[in-house]
């Protein structure tokens, strides 16, 4: 029974680590600033930010970081 419960909860934190590992980052440009940068949210306020990169959606930090550079707004 110890072993059932032990490989229930072993099961169970590693799905939650998976589904963790599932954020989506964005290139975001401020209206005013015209700087990018990147975030983890998709944006709601479009008057503050825009997604730029024709709205991609990247799925790691780094990946987005690296877009930016090659995003002509952002340059």
């Amino acid at each position: 029974m110890k072993s059932f419960v032990f490989a229930a909860a072993l099961g169970a934190a590693m799905a939650t680590s998976a589904f963790a590992q599932t954020t989506e980052f964005y290139v975001v440009q401020d209206v005013k600033t015209k700087k990018c940068t990147v975030v983890d949210k998709k944006p709601v306020k479009t008057e503050t930010m825009t997604i730029v990169g024709d709205g991609k959606v990247y799925k790691s930090r780094t990946e987005a970081e690296g877009a930016i550079k090659t995003v002509k707004v952002c340059m």
